[in-house]
């Protein structure tokens, strides 16, 4: 039987002998990754092998059990990305969803720049008007969903609404009126 300081330097012999393989079989299961990222990944998995407690057995097979390791480490890793590209997209619809409400047109018809100028002008809205859009346009809460659970009655929250889309108007109407000007003056006019 093989002793914990054993196992500990056939361990350390073998991730620092296999290092660079390592890297290699976690670059050829992701497809997209870098070399921090294969090295993050490889450095988190000899972390919880190093990290066993003193009374787990010991490593019979120190290379299928690392790459097996790593493996795991891989599918968790996919899977969190996944749940974050899916979140991205779900978000990207609602911004194209409420672009084209505040804009009036589908989504074909204006620029990504105008979505992005939207969410910039959003996020610069005070608090409470920046809320009660974000509440009623992307997380789709009625206004009797809002009142009951803030205690703000459903008129000041449709006003609040209502005060938010003039503004967020005015400051793309208003950028757009700064890029004419600006426009024209590099004309000469």
């Amino acid at each position: 039987m093989v002793s914990e300081k054993e196992n500990h330097n056939n361990l350390a012999n073998f991730f620092k002998d296999e290092y660079n393989s390592l890297k290699g079989y976690v670059r050829s299961k992701i497809d997209d990754t870098t070399d921090s990222d294969a090295e993050d990944i490889i450095q988190d998995v000899a972390l919880r092998i190093f990290s066993r407690p003193q009374d787990a057995l010991p490593i019979n097979n120190i290379a299928g059990f690392v790459y097996n390791s790593i493996r795991n480490k891989i599918i968790d890793v996919m899977r969190t990305k996944k749940e974050r590209l899916d979140v991205d997209m779900e978000l990207e619809n609602l911004w194209t969803e409420f672009a084209e409400l505040f804009y009036g047109k589908s989504a074909n018809e204006y620029p990504d720049y105008l979505k992005e100028k939207l969410k910039w002008a959003v996020l610069d809205l005070k608090p409470y008007y920046r809320d009660i859009i974000l509440a009623v346009d992307f997380e789709g809460y009625t206004y009797n969903e809002i009142a009951e659970q803030t205690g703000i009655p459903e008129g000041t929250l449709m006003s609040r609404r209502h005060r938010a889309m003039s503004l967020l108007t005015n400051a793309l109407g208003a950028k757009k009126r700064e890029k004419l000007i600006f426009s024209m003056n590099e004309l000469g006019h």
